[in-house]
């Protein structure tokens, strides 16, 4: 298996070289395939992981998992490759991947969004938001600070301009760490800050961040709560505009197997699930239990806390957003969950703060753990000291601060194959959550004159029922199981129907516990039985397939007595 590197972040041309050679060297494992192509015209690969010898993965419950959505988010990329990595070198020799592979599907997308990570991992590094298609217009303003690496050293960090009347000072405990004046401070050296880059038509007074050609934000494209640019900046002109995000919807409504995804992002530290847009009372109760009873299962596996985004993950309190991927459980019923790699702040020994809260306002102590943890921890990779510089249209400025990129955005290299390490088991958990259809009997028994009673009894073994969720149910995405005979050449149904839709099945979930009062009206709710009365020869044999789009497909031969019966 090839060696896939963690210490760095690999370039499009080396991805696509790793995911080749994993589908060589595991062909009974992996297949590969391009499911479109970006605005830039790249490959945008998902791996296809099975066992093979136990059926193709189009019968097999499957699990989504992608990353890289965003461009500077490149840890996602890396918490992709790394679950496949445990994939193919735990199958054979961990239980549960073995279970996961032999029994499921895992359909891993490493990077949705390749255009924009190549921007992002350049050696002079852009940074967009997502795709690098211009929109909503293709010229910028003539005015305005472009980000950038403008002295040509690899990274994008910051610029200070000493300014009487600007909102920054110098930490007394840390000359380097810039915190926030006052509101009513005077008589200090103060600065502004501003992000590295060129400044176009400097008037010698104003300073303002240039808005780029390139403002999608492609986890607003999806279809799901989708709206206009009025409303949500990046959204694209309408749902699905963009190739890469046409691709991956496409995919996913191809593949009705699909049971549940996980989409990489970073940072926060968290694990998000749904709504965006609604309130937990909105949600069914049996998914909202389900969804709690998952995220405390990831948090007991990564140590991230599982929350609602509507509830604590608002970027305003009087804003939602919509358009992205949870777009498969709010119109598909498919179970999604959002990680968001990587908290510095709980590194550093900040635990009690509000995530997005914390963004806008924060103890300066807060800053002082950050920037004391990058100097004992990170060797000061985190924040970097100021240095001059004399930058071409404003002159005599500092560049240095803090790395987002390096230590923010994306876990500091040195942590990072210990912060993706977290996410596989509660993958694997959830994936083997998903319904399963089996055969508990498969019989015939004669009834006289040529007629035989053939009996086919299934079950779901999984947790979940058939149909997943109770959203999938009111959307009417999802039928029930279909049930399908044929009968030997010359031989003829008497009873029951050729192909018929039979329903669902109950999983494990959503039961009583053991003390509860409420009794148990259907205690197999989970298992069916099916008849069918064929006429034929003894000795003949009858096909039976059910099959469950997203449980799963099963296929029993029965033999019709015997040749001397």
């Amino acid at each position: 298996m090839p060696a896939i590197p963690f210490d760095r972040f690999v370039r499009y041309a080396e991805l696509t070289e790793l995911v080749h050679a994993l589908a060589r060297e595991h062909p009974h494992l992996v297949v590969l395939e391009s499911i479109g192509r970006s605005h830039e015209g790249r490959d945008i690969w998902v791996l296809t992981v099975t066992n093979a010898a136990t059926g193709p993965a189009a019968d097999k419950p499957a699990f989504w998992v992608d990353g890289n959505i965003h461009s500077t988010e490149v840890a996602a990329s890396a918490a992709a490759l790394h679950f496949l990595e445990t994939l193919l070198t735990q199958y054979g020799r961990d239980d549960e991947v073995t279970r996961a592979l032999d029994t499921r599907a895992f359909y891993v997308c490493p990077r949705i969004n390749p255009d924009g990570a190549e921007w992002a991992l350049a050696d002079h590094p852009r940074w967009v938001r997502s795709s690098t298609r211009p929109y909503p217009y293709d010229e910028e303003p003539p005015e305005g600070l472009v980000v950038e690496d403008i002295d040509g050293d690899g990274r994008i960090l910051q610029m200070r301009i000493e300014d009487p009347n600007g909102l920054w000072k110098a930490h007394p405990d840390a000359p380097h760490l810039m915190v926030r004046r006052e509101p009513t401070e005077v008589g200090g050296t103060y600065y502004r800050i501003l992000p590295e880059g060129r400044y176009d038509d400097y008037d010698g007074y104003t300073l303002k961040i240039k808005r780029p050609k390139q403002t999608l934000d492609l986890n607003r494209n999806f279809p799901a709560s989708w709206r206009q640019e009025f409303e949500q900046q990046g959204a694209g002109p309408y749902p699905t505009s963009e190739p890469e995000i046409r691709a991956v919807v496409d995919f996913v409504v191809t593949h009705p197997n699909i049971t549940g995804g996980t989409t990489f992002h970073t940072w926060s530290g968290v694990l998000l699930r749904p709504f965006e847009h609604q309130p937990d009372d909105e949600m069914d109760a049996e998914d909202l239990w389900f969804y709690q009873r998952a995220g405390k299962k990831g948090t007991e596996l990564t140590g991230y806390p599982a929350i609602s985004v509507f509830h604590e993950f608002r970027y305003h309190p009087k804003s939602v957003i919509g358009g992205t991927f949870d777009w498969i459980y709010e119109h598909l019923g498919i179970f999604s969950w959002v990680v968001e790699i990587w908290s510095p702040m709980r590194e550093a020994g900040i635990t009690d703060y509000k995530f997005i809260d914390w963004f806008r306002d924060h103890p300066i102590d807060d800053d002082l753990k950050l920037y004391r943890w990058s100097e004992e921890t990170l060797n000061g990779a985190a924040h970097r000291p100021w240095r001059a510089f004399d930058h071409p249209q404003l002159g005599k400025v500092e560049i240095g601060g803090w790395d987002r990129f390096h230590a923010f955005g994306n876990p500091p290299l040195p942590l990072l194959a210990r912060e993706i390490a977290k996410f596989p088991r509660w993958l694997l958990w959830q994936a083997l959550c998903s319904p399963k259809l089996e055969i508990v009997d498969a019989k015939a028994d004669a009834v006289g004159d040529g007629t035989w009673k053939i009996t086919l009894v299934v079950q779901n073994t999984g947790w979940l029922p058939t149909y997943v969720s109770k959203r999938a149910l009111a959307r009417k995405t999802v039928r029930g199981i279909v049930a399908e005979i044929d009968v030997p050449p010359g031989g003829k149904l008497v009873a029951g129907k050729q192909k018929d839709d039979v329903g669902q099945l109950e999983g494990k979930a959503y039961k009583h516990s053991g003390v509860s009062f409420w009794p148990d009206y259907n205690a197999t709710d989970d298992r069916m039985k099916l008849e069918w009365v064929v006429r034929a020869d003894a000795g003949d044999s009858a096909e039976i397939t059910a099959r469950h789009e997203r449980a799963g497909v099963v296929h029993a031969r029965v033999r019709l007595g015997t040749k001397n019966a």
